[in-house]
């Protein structure tokens, strides 16, 4: 099927539908009736001429030529919005434009030197900062909700692009303030086989971050090989340290945490053999425009030191 054949509503309806595999979810969550989203599945199963979704009175599921037209579909769909977006952004800013990044990290004193150099250099674009949520770290790029992100490495996404480098830092060990590990002067990925640690809730497959990104952070076994139960989930920082105070877990978390989310209920562990963390510009493959491009080039120049006072920044 030709997507120009297609109302970009239907298709929002019908991947709408292929993810929730519920009519009540689907009309709730886009303001429709059931008989609306019903109505849309029957246009589109009569064009196609086959059924796109097997349904009973318990389930939905999509049916072979349902998961096709489903793969199909995404990315083009995201895409044409995408072009819409870009458009109406031009319009609203002119020629010089918008560019609104991403940040996984709360320390935006790291990024906020490359920030002054990309301005400086295109004083006419304005640069929106949005703050992402480790439980769905690239959603927002493969949304067309931001432009570019800085995020930790590593990144294996095909979709996405792993730009420049941008700076490093230390892992510290966040554990409740009477937690037995609490007056240690040090711990390692050892220590957290003998307690329980966080993971991500799980939910949809296509928003729940990669094992091995979250694993970069907070491994599923220590070096020596024994295995890092994950005994409570968060999906974003105030959670997961409202439940470390409260004794449910511990877990590794980014050095700066330490300056900006210093509490008498927790401490913070140096984790000094860990590897640090190191932070680097993302986007979307499809979503390559020429300001993000700007970007990237200023960031992949710019000049933030490192512990030791050499620039860190050579693109990958």
């Amino acid at each position: 099927m030709d997507l120009r054949d297609l109302d970009l509503r239907d298709i929002e309806i019908f991947l709408t539908l292929s993810a929730e595999l519920h009519f009540g979810r689907t009309a709730e969550r886009l303001h429709v009736s059931q008989a609306r989203v019903s109505q849309v599945i029957g246009k589109l199963e009569r064009r196609i001429g086959g059924k796109l979704f097997e349904r009973s009175s318990r389930t939905v599921r999509l049916t072979p030529i349902g998961v096709r037209l489903r793969d199909d579909l995404q990315t083009n769909y995201r895409d044409l919005r995408a072009s819409l977006g870009r458009a109406s952004r031009a319009t609203r800013y002119g020629d010089a434009g918008i560019l609104r990044l991403g940040l996984t990290s709360s320390d935006l004193e790291q990024v906020r030197p490359l920030l002054d150099a990309f301005q400086s250099k295109y004083p006419d674009c304005q640069v929106h900062l949005e703050h992402i949520h480790f439980g769905n770290p690239f959603g927002a790029l493969r949304e067309d909700a931001i432009d570019a992100l800085v995020s930790w490495l590593p990144i294996h996404e095909p979709d996405l692009v792993v730009g420049p480098t941008l700076y490093e830092e230390p892992f510290v060990l966040l554990v409740g303030a009477d937690h037995p590990l609490a007056q240690r002067e040090s711990a390692s990925y050892e220590d957290l086989a003998d307690y329980g640690v966080f993971g991500v809730p799980p939910s949809d497959p296509d928003t729940t971050p990669p094992d091995y990104w979250a694993a970069a952070a907070v491994p599923f076994f220590t070096p020596s090989g024994r295995p890092i139960a994950r005994t409570a989930h968060a999906a974003n920082f105030q959670d997961l340290i409202l439940l470390v105070a409260a004794g449910r877990a511990i877990t590794p978390v980014h050095g700066h945490a330490a300056r900006y989310y210093g509490r008498p209920d927790v401490a913070y562990i140096p984790m000094p053999d860990v590897p640090p963390a190191r932070w680097a510009l993302v986007w979307r493959r499809s979503g390559e425009t020429d300001l993000v491009k700007d970007l990237a080039e200023v960031f992949a120049t710019g000049y933030v030191p490192d512990a030791d006072g050499d620039p860190i920044g050579e693109p990958n």
